[in-house]
Order: structure tokens, then C-alpha cells, then sequence
């Protein structure tokens, strides 16, 4: 019996995963799911096959492997950085150990079939840290290169599996007698937080600007975790996930990294608190911030160089802040708790 090609998602049922699934699916893209639990039946329709299993469960892994005939893979599986910080030895074994594994896939699938596998690897801002909040303010955009000292576990994941995918897609088996002809092509999006109108915040540390407008929405009221004056990069899910599928078409040759940083707007949390305001005029939002988390978000950069990006895979947002706010997040919240 033939094995079937199939796009492999990890985290399926996360917040990029929704989105990810709707666009894959939209383009005739058979998707191979993959979560913890069960995907809402909704998501599950859109895919060739979904599982309920984990990551770390090899013979899981290798039971895909037989199973199905695996081209790409977006691993979006991950302890995130709140939760990270209180297990960070759980998250280690997630995050790294996962990501390990997937490549090992990767790499016995590429082997099966004949062909490069590639591997979209979602990464973040918290590979970053700026020392004080001094230098954040002077440095302003930083490039992919710079401040890569990350002060969490999270942030400690990210960055190791970036260098892990690079070896991975450059120098695996560098001494092997027989070269691999074939394998993986590693390519890793540094994300800045993201906002969506479909699901709901997951506890990530730059959750502030999600969670202000979602509590808005129901009229509730929300004591915000960061300062007024807190800054950093944010971008709409629609263009992350739009970014996701760009780097796998993008061909191989016109790329000039492994690791591209992304961003679209950067508000302070205070700028982003008048616009729900406006738009929500009940809303009560108070910040009392929450000094070790303020302190990670403080380690991050204020926005990001994403020219490169821009110039090797012509990535573009389509949601500046104002467009963001408006026209996407206002109306899809509503939407969702009108309907509760």
C-alpha cells in the first residue's frame, strides 16, 4: 500500500494552527494534524487526517513515518513562555526534545522518498534580551544577529532549536563516510507577538494586548500585567500565517538565512489601551503590572529588522495597526461574544 504525502502540523489546534489549517486547506494542501487533544470537528474536516498524540511519543512518530509520506512539516508545538518559566525542565524536554525529534523525522522521511523535507519552525522575540532598559530604547530595531541572550527558558528553546535546525539543514552528519544527499531545509520565523480575532489568548508573556481586547469585548475589566509604556513588536495572525506558507513556497535559492526576524506594528500597551477604549467605551482597563513578567517583556526589543525577510521572500504585512484594530480584530471579537 502507497504512503500518502501529507503536510505535517504539530500544535494544530493552537492559535497559529487555526489559522494555518484554514489557509493550507484553502489551497488543496492535504494536512496531516497533529495535537495533545482532538481538534474542534470543524478544524478536523479541513484536514486529510487528525491525531491526538504527543511530540515525544516515538513510536507515535515512527508510526507516521510508515504511514505517511511526509514534505513539510510546521512544527508549532511548544510550552509557552509563561508556563515555561514555572516547569522549565518540562518545557526543555518539549520544546527541544520535540523539536529533535521532528527533525529526526524529517530526516528518515527525506530518506524514504528522495526529497528535501522542508521544516517551518516558528521562533520568537524572546530569543532577544537587552540587558536594561536604557539600551532597549537607544537600540530601538534590532537585526537577527544582535542580543541573541535570551533571559527564559522559552526564549532558550527558541534559539537552541534554531541553531539545532540549522545544523540539521547544513552540516548534519558532516563526517559520515556517505554525504547526505538528501534532507531538511530549515526555515525559522522569529514572530513578535500575535494577535487573534479567532481564539483566545494561551498565557504567552506579550498575551497583554489579546487579552485587553478580548476581556473588553465581554465587558469585563482587565488589570493589564505591563506598563503603560511597554513596547514591543506585535502583527496581526492573519499575516503570520500568511508569512508560515510565503517561506515554504519561497524557493530555496533567493533565500540568504535560515532565521528571519518578522514585524508589523509596535504600540505601547497604553497606545493599544485608548484604541480599545475608543471602540469599546465601557471598558475598563487598569494596568497594575506584574514586576517579573513586566521584567522579561522589558528584555525584549522595542521592534525588529525585518528587511531581510522583506528582500529575500518578499514579506509584506498587510495589517499596520490602525488596519489591524479595525477592520480585523474589532469585528471578529465581537463576533465570537455575541455569539457566546
Amino acid at each position: 500500500m502507497s504512503r500518502e504525502p501529507v503536510v505535517l502540523v504539530t500544535g494544530a489546534g493552537g492559535e497559529v494552527g487555526h489559522g494555518l489549517i484554514d489557509l493550507l486547506s484553502a489551497e488543496g494542501v492535504r494536512v496531516l494534524a497533529l495535537d495533545l487533544k482532538e481538534l474542534e470537528p470543524a478544524q478536523a474536516e479541513k484536514c486529510h487526517a487528525s491525531i491526538a498524540g504527543d511530540i515525544l511519543d516515538e513510536n507515535l512518530l515512527a508510526r507516521l513515518v510508515s504511514e505517511y509520506e511526509i514534505h513539510a512539516i510546521y512544527h508549532l508545538a511548544a510550552l509557552l513562555s509563561t508556563r515555561a518559566e514555572f516547569t522549565p525542565e518540562t518545557a526543555h524536554h518539549v520544546n527541544v526534545g520535540g523539536t529533535l525529534n521532528l527533525l529526526r523525522l524529517a530526516i528518515e522521511q527525506s530518506r524514504w522518498h528522495g526529497e528535501v523535507v522542508k521544516f517551518l519552525f516558528p521562533s520568537s522575540i524572546a530569543v532577544y534580551g537587552l540587558p536594561d532598559l536604557k539600551t532597549k530604547h537607544e537600540v530601538g530595531r534590532v537585526p537577527e544577529h544582535r542580543w541573541t541572550l535570551p533571559t527564559t527558558m522559552y526564549g532558550c528553546n527558541k534559539l537552541y532549536c534554531e541553531n539545532l535546525g540549522r545544523y540539521f539543514s547544513k552540516h548534519y552528519r558532516q563526517l559520515a563516510a556517505e554525504e547526505e544527499r538528501k534532507g531538511v531545509d530549515f526555515r525559522s520565523i522569529r514572530f513578535p507577538g500575535l494577535i487573534s480575532a479567532v481564539t483566545v489568548p494561551s498565557g504567552g508573556t506579550s498575551d497583554y494586548i489579546p487579552e485587553m481586547i478580548h476581556a473588553a469585548a465581554q465587558g469585563k475589566p482587565y488589570a493589564c500585567f505591563v506598563r503603560e509604556d511597554t513596547r514591543i513588536p506585535f502583527m496581526a495572525m492573519p499575516d503570520a500565517v500568511q508569512a508560515l506558507v510565503d517561506l515554504w513556497k519561497a524557493p530555496r535559492e533567493k533565500l540568504t538565512s535560515c532565521v528571519y526576524n518578522i514585524g508589523a506594528f509596535n504600540p505601547s500597551a497604553g497606545e493599544f489601551a485608548e484604541l480599545v477604549s475608543k471602540a469599546f467605551p465601557d471598558a475598563a482597563i487598569t494596568f497594575e503590572p506584574d514586576l517579573r513578567r513586566q521584567g522579561i517583556v522589558d528584555t525584549w526589543p522595542e521592534d525588529v529588522y525585518d528587511f531581510r525577510a522583506r528582500d529575500d521572500w518578499g514579506f509584506a504585512p498587510r495589517y499596520d495597526l490602525e488596519r489591524a484594530f479595525h477592520d480585523y480584530l474589532v469585528p471578529g471579537i465581537r463576533r465570537r461574544y455575541s455569539n457566546d
